[in-house]
């Protein structure tokens, strides 16, 4: 039989650096036996259950007696926590970082590209060890095409961090975003402008070309600076747009805060509507009658109101929280799905589990709910059918927390081990 491989015993030899020091690996890894105390299979919690890893796949789950590590493998004994598959970031901007530190304009403005990209590479890392292994990296915000390069990185094995969905520049209608400053001076956008049927199809296939694996879209923005959330691109557009991006097999996702706005994109056919902070029942009930998921970044409002002075149970509660409390009370009447993303970047990078405990602690949501939202269920929203769940075939993404995730959703934030395809990569 072969010994038992310690956890304790990697984090002494040093022997899960390899990721961290910059060297992509040059052969498969080992196979490997994670015996912990249960294993959450992106759906259930299965206690004396293990998992046997093979280079980057899953190769079995069940019951410890019924699997045997084989002739070379490494057992990796893990009492006392629950294994489960690795995080998926529903909404992130790794190439942003708090705005109480550095507010949006002047990242868009005053950052050089190269300072951002610096940054963000920290950002991945941190992101990978709070245990998300996949993220949705929903633009660029005035770096280019920055994050095609930054995802490349990863997969090379030059710097950690999670696999990547990236959606680039992102699209908006022209004049409807930022920054802006005098009429007189023309500044950087933090998003491509484009109008009308060549110019939506030509923006979208130019970033497709580049490397988008995603397209984002801003149905709807402020036009003014004192002035509420419109609809920006017209329901033809819309339409052009999700049309283009799929029949190069993308999907499209849609900020949109108004109903109108999350009308079109919905009618459209988006894959998930982001925000969504005005929905109405109205307009989560089309959403749910036509497959589009709601991901509503309640971490970021939250987060973007204490930078402005909110101080919960202190001083009065803003509009915008209100507001959010509202439609997400609606939008948990319709049924809509909803996907686990929190906008981060916003806040703090490694910070990832804020969305889901406020969505469990302010919304009422179960932690059940929220774990699977984490897991399979984003796999399943974005189209990700290898990963997300625990079962052979999948990729050997893993993330291992003490105690049970299922009942205390807080047990996410004490992250012991992450596996990225098949190899330790994380403490």
């Amino acid at each position: 039989m072969p010994r038992p491989f310690s956890f304790c015993w990697l984090l002494l030899t040093g022997s899960f650096t390899s990721s961290f020091t910059g060297f992509a690996q040059t052969a498969p890894p080992p196979a490997l036996l994670l015996r912990p105390a249960a294993v959450f299979d992106g759906e259930t919690l299965h206690p004396g259950w293990v998992v046997l890893t093979e280079g980057n796949k899953i190769k079995a789950v069940g019951p410890a007696a019924q699997l045997q590590a084989p002739a070379g493998a490494r057992t990796l004994e893990l009492p006392g926590l629950t294994l489960l598959p690795g995080l998926i970031e529903g909404h992130s901007h790794l190439l942003l970082h708090p705005y109480n530190e550095t507010p949006w304009n002047d990242q868009v403005l005053l950052e050089s590209e190269a300072l951002r990209v610096a940054r963000a590479t920290v950002h991945a890392r941190q992101t990978l060890e709070a245990g998300f292994t996949t993220a949705r990296d929903l633009g660029s915000e005035g770096a280019g095409y920055a994050d095609v390069g930054l995802k490349q990185a990863i997969e090379q094995g030059l710097i950690p961090g999670p696999r990547l969905l990236v959606a680039t520049r992102a699209l908006v209608a022209t004049g409807s975003y930022g920054p802006k400053l005098s009429v007189d001076i023309e500044v950087p956008q933090g998003a491509q402008e484009a109008d009308g049927v060549d110019g939506v199809i030509r923006a979208v296939r130019e970033q497709i070309g580049k490397g988008a694996d995603i397209i984002k879209v801003y149905a709807d923005y402020r036009w003014g600076a004192n002035e509420p959330s419109r609809p920006t691109f017209s329901q033809d557009e819309l339409n052009l747009i999700v049309q283009t991006a799929r029949s190069a097999g993308r999907p499209v996702v849609a900020h949109a805060s108004t109903p109108e706005g999350m009308r079109r994109a919905t009618l459209a056919g988006v894959q998930t509507i982001e925000h969504g902070d005005g929905g109405t029942l109205e307009v989560f009930r089309l959403m749910k009658q036509r497959g589009v998921a709601l991901c509503p970044t309640v971490a970021a409002g939250d987060a973007v109101s204490r930078y402005r002075g909110w101080q919960p149970g202190t001083t009065p509660e803003p509009e915008r929280i209100r507001q959010k409390r509202e439609s997400m009370r609606l939008a948990l009447q319709s049924g809509v799905e909803l996907a686990v993303g929190g906008d981060v970047g916003v806040f703090q990078h490694g910070d990832n589990l804020r969305e889901a405990e406020q969505l469990v602690q302010n919304f009422g949501l179960s932690p059940l709910q929220v774990l699977r939202g984490l897991t399979a269920t984003n796999a399943r929203l974005f189209q990700l059918p290898d990963r997300g769940r625990l079962q052979p075939g999948l990729l050997a993404d893993l993330v291992a927390v003490p105690g049970d995730p299922t009942q205390d959703i807080k047990a996410l934030r004490q992250v012991r081990l992450v596996v990225k395809g098949g190899a330790v990569v994380s403490p």
